[in-house]
């Protein structure tokens, strides 16, 4: 520990606060892929992070995780199975100054992966483990929210023991899914078997919750270790179709307006109420709040504690409209790993 502990401080001195290189490159483990659904969203946030690495300031360190479970390196697996790559990525994390955290969903972005760097010693870039689980849980998200006086869609929690009634329009979504896998809008009772199904084959925990109707608008955090928490330009999701689903989300169709044409008081309300998830969540380093603006006001939606994050991604898509671009903003997130 004591090792770590040396070369993280080395590390953390090698960059000044203005983020000029001080020695030699800052060893930085990018971890993506994953055992869920988004692997391939995934890799495509590393790989993205890993070019974008400021050289001459970071040397980027690439593992993935497959969706086997068994850790690859550079130059192919660590191990024959899970557990035995498992124990050399553990060695390979602990050559490194921090860790950038690329995994979206289960096994990864619900805190797996940071508790796993708390017990190695490294520092790990965005929110601690009790954070992501939170976030990644969508119904404890929701009682933490409504906790602190932010809305959120009136909904029940099922399992494949609950009897369900259509009783109205209705939207389904696993408990702890991301890039909206399993989401589906239910109109007919003749919809909800199926989209129950959907869910329950990602999660054994599904909501079901009101349709809102009401302007998509989502706010991006950082705590910035050189000015302190900002928060974004918002940015509103304009879609063809009713849904902002999965293939919406990547094939090109739905548009961002950045910043999203809100009030002065509504851009109040809403820093106020992503604030106010974001510390009740114990969110740190980045994160993304989604809300829907209604005829009643901002009710929350999701939190992500590592969204999408390629150059393209919504979250570096609104600190570049404040002139933060994405090598920078990597920067910054790592500094803050670094130095917390």
């Amino acid at each position: 520990m004591r090792a770590v502990n040396s070369a993280v401080n080395s590390a953390v001195n090698t960059v000044e606060e203005n983020g000029e290189a001080m020695g030699e490159p800052v060893r930085v483990a990018v971890v993506g892929g994953g055992q869920n659904c988004e692997h391939d969203v995934s890799l495509a946030s590393a790989a993205a992070a890993r070019d974008a690495l400021d050289p001459a300031r970071y040397t980027a360190v690439p593992l993935t995780i497959d969706r086997a479970g068994r850790w690859i390196g550079q130059d192919g697996p660590l191990g024959d199975t899970p557990a035995a790559s498992l124990a050399e990525a553990v060695r390979v994390l602990g050559t490194c100054a921090v860790v950038l955290p690329l995994l979206h969903g289960p096994r990864g972005e619900d805190g797996a992966l940071a508790a796993l760097c708390e017990l190695a010693g490294v520092p790990c870039a965005g929110s601690p483990a009790r954070a992501g689980a939170l976030a990644m849980d969508k119904w404890a998200t929701k009682l933490v929210a409504e906790a602190v006086g932010v809305r959120t869609a009136a909904g029940r929690l099922v399992t494949a023991r609950s009897e369900v009634e259509f009783t109205g329009p209705v939207v389904v979504k696993p408990v702890a899914a991301g890039s909206s896998f399993g989401v589906r809008l239910v109109t007919t009772a003749e919809e909800l078997a199926p989209a129950l199904r959907a869910a329950l084959d990602l999660d054994d925990r599904v909501l079901v919750e009101e349709v809102l109707v009401g302007r998509e608008i989502d706010v991006a955090v950082l705590d910035d270790p050189d000015t302190g928490r900002r928060v974004g330009p918002p940015l509103e999701i304009k879609v063809p179709g009713e849904l902002f689903d999965t293939t919406t989300k990547y094939d090109g169709s739905a548009g961002f307006t950045i910043p999203a044409p809100l009030s002065p008081g509504e851009s109040a309300a809403l820093t106020d109420a992503a604030l106010r998830v974001y510390d009740a969540v114990g969110c740190r380093g980045v994160a993304r709040v989604d809300f829907f603006l209604t005829d009643d006001g901002f009710v929350l939606n999701e939190v992500n504690t590592m969204p999408g994050m390629t150059a393209e991604s919504q979250l570096p898509r609104m600190f570049a409209a404040e002139g933060l671009d994405y090598p920078a903003l990597l920067d910054k997130l790592l500094r803050e790993a670094m130095a917390r």
